[in-house]
């Protein structure tokens, strides 16, 4: 941003990072064009007030014309931003103001993306909520459940597998694995064993012609999760309990 507004050694995009939510208010008073002003990273005033975790800040900028989905030179929106910051209320505000809840970042990854890998689980479950797509894909055709099931994060695995209707527990990436592949290989059992349960399939081979199994490191691994009974139909309450 040329000509940038400072106060001392800080520019307005330092105060809306620190919530300084007077003095951006006197600012746009004076001049409020700021508000689609960017600094050299393309980030706008709202992008910086959305990491600060301040909503008075957020709400204020989006009252005073900010635009809600605004990119920065990564393609990361302020929802994206705040998910992947663990800003729950932030998200709240700005899913209320219509923010896009499936725009990718650089690299093609989603809020809900962020959110799973950083284990927000509320946030995770606010934007699947607001209808973020659960089996959307990176540049690399990872989805959020291939991330959470290589990380080993199982609360958002369980998470994930509970949206039964809509989740795809066999979606490949681009090198042909699946979630399953993905647990097993990094040896988390216990979401190797939920993804079974809930119809991960033990046969799909990926582009290396290998399949879970192939992965696990110990054959008794194996026998633990071919013994295995998927569940058909609806999940009940208590379905994840014996894992």
């Amino acid at each position: 941003m040329q000509g940038q507004i400072t106060a001392g050694d800080m520019t307005i995009f330092d105060q809306a990072h620190m919530g300084n939510l007077y003095y951006i208010q006197q600012e746009v008073e004076k001049h409020p064009d700021v508000v689609t002003k960017e600094d050299s990273n393309e980030r706008l005033l709202i992008h910086w007030a959305a990491l600060s975790g301040r909503e008075d800040l957020v709400d204020f900028l989006l009252k005073n014309n900010s635009p809600v989905d605004a990119k920065d030179d990564t393609n990361r929106t302020p929802l994206i931003l705040a998910a992947a910051a663990g800003k729950t209320e932030i998200v709240r505000l700005l899913i209320a103001n219509k923010a896009d809840v499936n725009a990718k970042a650089e690299g093609g990854h989603s809020s809900l993306q962020y959110a799973c890998s950083k284990g927000w689980k509320e946030i995770a479950e606010l934007l699947i909520h607001h209808h973020a797509d659960i089996n959307i894909q990176d540049i690399r055709g990872a989805t959020p459940l291939h991330r959470v099931s290589s990380q080993g994060i199982t609360p958002i695995v369980k998470l994930l597998l509970e949206q039964r209707l809509d989740i795809d527990v066999n979606i490949t990436d681009a090198y042909g694995n699946t979630p399953l592949h993905y647990a097993c290989e990094e040896k988390r059992i216990a979401d190797a064993k939920l993804l079974v349960r809930c119809g991960a399939r033990l046969d799909i081979q990926n582009k290396e012609k290998k399949t879970p199994i192939d992965l696990l490191p110990l054959p008794h691994l194996a026998k633990a999760l071919t013994e295995i009974e998927p569940i058909v139909g609806d999940l009940p309450e208590d379905w994840y309990n014996d894992i």
